[in-house]
């Protein structure tokens, strides 16, 4: 047997003897978000410390696609489940959603949406989990969109530069998609 077929041995049996890792069917939603932003446990994933703190500020530009939620939405809402679930409390986790380009006109009420906007029961749950939702009023402007257009208790912010700037000072981290 030369190096190669040695080699070849030793990946075959490395791969057969990993522990099998999650499906699609194992991602369930909740605990913090019961509809939304499912998640799955990660045995083996290192423990987070007690007492650990999140604040964190997700950017979104892209609109979601017609017919569904906005996924970076809910990439929020699994957030807030996948750590609830590794058990950070609910009060240690700061979120802010920063939206801007085409992706504010999936902030908007109904009549500007073009019917029922399918994200308002989203950014209500957010919302009432104490996740800020900021719109750039430079790309709402570049689209039309007034304050007065906006889901109930979204925030228009100057820009999403600015909001940006504003939640760094306030130690938020910015969330990589």
């Amino acid at each position: 047997m030369n190096l190669r077929h040695v080699l070849i041995a030793l990946a075959i049996t490395g791969v057969m003897t990993l522990p099998s890792l999650a499906g699609p069917d194992d991602f369930k939603t909740g605990p913090l978000i019961p509809d939304y932003g499912p998640v799955t446990l990660v045995p083996g994933a290192a423990t987070l410390p007690q007492n650990t703190i999140f604040n964190v500020a997700f950017d979104v530009t892209k609109r979601g696609k017609e017919g569904t939620i906005n996924r970076n939405f809910d990439s929020a809402a699994r957030f807030l489940n996948m750590h609830a679930a590794a058990g950070v409390a609910p009060e240690n986790m700061k979120l802010a959603v920063v939206v801007h380009g085409p992706a504010v006109l999936d902030l908007t009420n109904d009549a500007v949406y073009g019917g029922d906007n399918i994200n308002a029961e989203l950014i209500e749950t957010l919302l009432a989990n104490q996740v800020r939702v900021i719109v750039c009023g430079q790309s709402a402007s570049y689209q039309n969109v007034k304050a007065a257009d906006l889901l109930p208790r979204v925030e228009m912010a100057v820009s999403a530069m600015t909001a940006h700037a504003l939640l760094q000072q306030q130690g938020y981290t910015i969330n990589p998609f």
